[in-house]
């Protein structure tokens, strides 16, 4: 029994003995991602940049209804107080009338001489009633309206300030939308070498200089070239007297410009009023064949609409590119073009 006790000791001895001498089991070790090309990474980063300036049109967009709902709501409420002011006044002057009737014993003054027995005096007295009857029924019949408009008025301020408040929403969702684009684009940006940075502006460089080589060479030019406006002069005047400054989104000048800020002060300068965002300058404005294309006339791209430049001639526009980059000029065919608009037409 006890030899038993011993070789069964032995034994789970041994196996044990085995068991930590041997290698530890592991999981595999992941294989390491492949390392993305810088093309990849620019793709990527042209990408979240393209997405920002979409979320900045309709941050725009909310900004100007936003502002336009805030007038019109202050308009009301200013004509509420008037409205009120007048119905208050009204009533005055009704409860003056009121007491010198009941002064008389409920006889208005005109009727007094109705009473008389002078015919001169009567017909004198029965015109001043009539005259009094209409004062009152025309005072009675403003107080009504006054009244109507009153409550029309707290109605349309109360659905346009439900509006501004719906607008103010979409502007904090785009906000929000903008800068976690801009944010991760910055942060892709930030991981690549200096020397990779440089290589990935030379990357875009290229790929414009590209697009715009097939552009030019697609023959589209030429039929275009017509002269500019008065109006479209002073505005590639002021668009062009911009370059330099940076691209801030939401930004409409005078330090810094998006890019359908720039194009709207510019036209603004020359007098004209237009869209404050790419996608409203595309929906509103005339739109014009690209062989008929002037200088002054507005380029929209991409199919979206989300960005905007203004053609100056010779093949180039001035735009306002995107975060980290300033005002300039650059080849119209440049970027992928949807169509062409003309603020002056």
């Amino acid at each position: 029994m006890n030899r038993r006790r011993c070789v069964s000791a032995a034994i789970t001895l041994v196996c044990a003995l085995t068991v930590l001498a041997s290698p530890a089991y592991a999981a595999p070790t992941p294989p390491p991602e492949p390392r993305r090309t810088l093309e990849e990474v620019r793709a990527e980063i042209d990408g979240l940049y393209r997405q920002a300036a979409s979320a900045t049109d309709a941050y725009n967009l909310a900004e100007e209804r936003a502002r336009k709902q805030s007038a019109e709501v202050v308009r009301l409420a200013q004509a509420i107080v008037d409205g009120q002011a007048r119905i208050d006044d009204l009533k005055k002057r009704a409860g003056a009338a009121a007491r010198a009737q009941y002064r008389n014993g409920g006889i208005p003054d005109e009727a007094r001489f109705v009473l008389a027995n002078d015919p001169r005096r009567f017909l004198d007295g029965a015109g001043r009633l009539q005259q009094g009857q209409k004062a009152t029924q025309d005072l009675l019949g403003e107080l009504s309206r006054v009244q109507t408009d009153l409550e029309s008025y707290t109605a349309d301020a109360g659905t346009e300030w439900t509006r501004l408040e719906a607008h103010r929403t979409q502007q904090a969702k785009a906000k929000k939308e903008i800068e976690t684009k801009i944010a991760a684009a910055e942060k892709l940006e930030s991981q690549l070498e200096a020397e990779e940075r440089e290589r990935l502006l030379r990357l875009e460089q290229q790929e414009q200089s590209r697009a715009q080589t097939a552009w030019l060479g697609s023959g589209v030019l030429k039929e275009a070239g017509g002269s500019a406006s008065a109006q479209g002069r002073k505005a590639i005047e002021f668009a062009t007297a911009q370059i330099g400054k940076p691209y801030v989104w939401g930004a409409e000048g005078p330090g810094s410009y998006d890019c359908s800020g720039l194009t709207q002060r510019a036209w603004g300068a020359a007098g004209k009023a237009i869209p404050r965002t790419s996608q409203e300058q595309w929906r509103l404005l005339p739109r014009i064949d690209i062989r008929d294309m002037r200088a002054g006339d507005l380029i929209i791209y991409h199919a979206d609409a989300s960005h905007v430049g203004m053609y100056v001639g010779d093949g180039m526009i001035v735009h306002a590119p995107r975060p980290g980059r300033n005002v300039t000029l650059a080849g119209a065919g440049s970027m992928r073009i949807l169509g062409v608009v003309r603020p002056d037409k």
